[in-house]
């Protein structure tokens, strides 16, 4: 029997399940999306009196919070196989499985943590000047990075307990849990920023406070009441069979991620290269609002995903397949949305954070073209979230790598840079690598190559 905090999608109305799941999901990721956002509006409002420097510490926060961002993408294939895993073991009714596959992952998060925080911060320096961080940004940068890398072990910790409630079907805790660091995130961020004028490092500082917390909370509570992992030191034991099948599904995803992460920090480097710190001040505004626009398409991608694991964990894949249309329609109409607002007011989106009238126009410039992707990433997302609900994750690393490298970077090369058409032509490159991956998903999802068993995860009537 599900408890309080598990949710059946093997039953029931599928649209209103989906529904169900995907709006508390996405209130949690418009929070979450926040953290980043207030850093940019506070530094761009209060941290200087001088339109140049404002602009040099906010495309400081932008280029390391890239960095920070790619660091989380680089085990984000274990937080993705924990939601797989635990969806499927729910599914089949294998509880006790599903508490095993959250104690590996928890402590092989920790482990990839302090390994990873150690070595971004060696080559911190090294990677900021590959990135041609403008001069005038570069100890913002490296500033507000540092800081950020040391709360790193919050920042995966907070990841790995929402994936595991999205397996079992909850959205709504980890709302709550987003909230609290959320709101402590907007009241340190005035305080040290404004107040206490700390610039880059206030804002970096109030976020790993807030992430701390808000991990700390989530464990405690979830610990004292009915979850299916119990955190007691022993349950913590790295299970071989269940660490084998997260690194099978998980490293897929991971790499997809740190290969389209790159991506997004060699157009940076074209953008720094072109337009120096007003550019990069004006692109990292956009890539902040760019991170709430395509909220609705992540939510509805990760309730197909959940719903898909729970669905083929029961043997039930005609059940799965008829979530995607449902999660397009839903989030393309949203999606769409979005993209008429900016065609329509960008500068009122630029202007908002605060930066100079260069950073402006660069930001304009740039969303025009780029926002053209908003028409694509509801389709690309939900196709996805089959895929990897079904456990596919070598497909989706093979789909973004052909889209990252072969599309995104030549494109923004090609079209940016030789051809002359600067941010215009570097907006292009996201719409076409998005569609490119619409292409190749859309042919795996037609072909029927989702349903091959990936886990050997069934309920055990259906062994028989």
């Amino acid at each position: 029997m599900a408890s309080r905090k598990q949710q059946d999608f093997t039953v029931g109305p599928i649209g209103k399940g989906m529904i169900t799941f995907a709006l508390p999901f996405l209130l949690s990721n418009i929070l979450q999306a926040l953290y980043g956002a207030v850093d940019m509006w506070v530094v761009g409002n209060f941290s200087s009196n001088i339109a140049e420097i404002r602009d040099s510490i906010v495309a400081g926060v932008n280029i390391g919070s890239q960095i920070t961002h790619l660091v989380a993408m680089a085990v984000s294939g274990l937080t993705v196989s924990g939601t797989v895993l635990v969806g499927q073991y729910i599914g089949a009714r294998k509880n006790k499985d599903a508490s095993q596959t959250v104690g590996t992952m928890f402590s092989m998060l920790a482990i990839a943590a302090v390994f990873l925080t150690v070595v971004m911060i060696v080559f911190s320096e090294p990677l900021l000047h590959l990135l041609n961080t403008p001069e005038n940004a570069m100890a913002h940068a490296k500033e507000y990075l540092i800081i950020c890398l040391s709360g790193t072990i919050f920042i995966f910790g907070y990841n790995a307990i929402s994936s595991i409630q999205r397996g079992m079907g909850d959205s709504v805790r980890p709302l709550y849990f987003v909230g609290i660091a959320c709101a402590i995130n907007v009241v340190l961020d005035l305080w040290f920023v404004k107040v206490l004028g700390w610039g880059a490092a206030g804002a970096a500082w109030a976020t790993v406070i807030a992430q701390a917390i808000s991990f700390i909370i989530a464990a405690i509570y979830l610990s004292r009441s009915r979850f299916i992992f119990d955190f007691r030191p022993s349950s913590f034991k790295i299970s071989k069979e269940k660490m084998k099948m997260m690194i099978n599904i998980g490293i897929p995803s991971s790499v997809q991620s740190i290969i389209v992460n790159i991506s997004f920090l060699f157009l940076t480097a074209v953008v720094n290269e072109i337009g120096g710190e007003a550019a990069a001040a004006g692109v990292g505004i956009v890539g902040k609002f760019n991170s709430f626009a395509i909220l609705p398409a992540v939510a509805m991608s990760s309730s197909v995903s959940a719903f898909a694991a729970q669905n083929i964990g029961a043997g039930l894949y005609d059940r799965a397949k008829k979530c995607v249309a449902t999660g397009i329609a839903i989030a393309l109409s949203l999606s769409t949305a979005i993209l008429i607002f900016v065609q329509i007011f960008p500068e009122s989106v630029l202007t908002f954070f605060g930066v100079g009238p260069d950073a402006v126009k660069s930001g304009v410039e740039y969303m025009r073209t780029f926002s053209v992707e908003y028409l694509f990433i509801p389709i690309l997302f939900c196709f996805n979230g089959l895929i990897m609900g079904a456990g596919h994750t070598f497909f989706t690393l093979i789909s973004g790598t052909v889209s990252s490298l072969f599309l995104r970077i030549p494109v923004a090369l090609i079209l940016g840079k030789w051809m002359g058409l600067g941010l215009t032509g570097v907006g292009l490159a996201g719409p076409a690598a998005t569609f490119a991956g619409v292409c190749l998903a859309g042919w795996f999802l037609f072909t029927g190559r989702w349903k091959k068993d990936k886990t050997g995860i069934h309920r055990e009537n259906e062994q028989a």
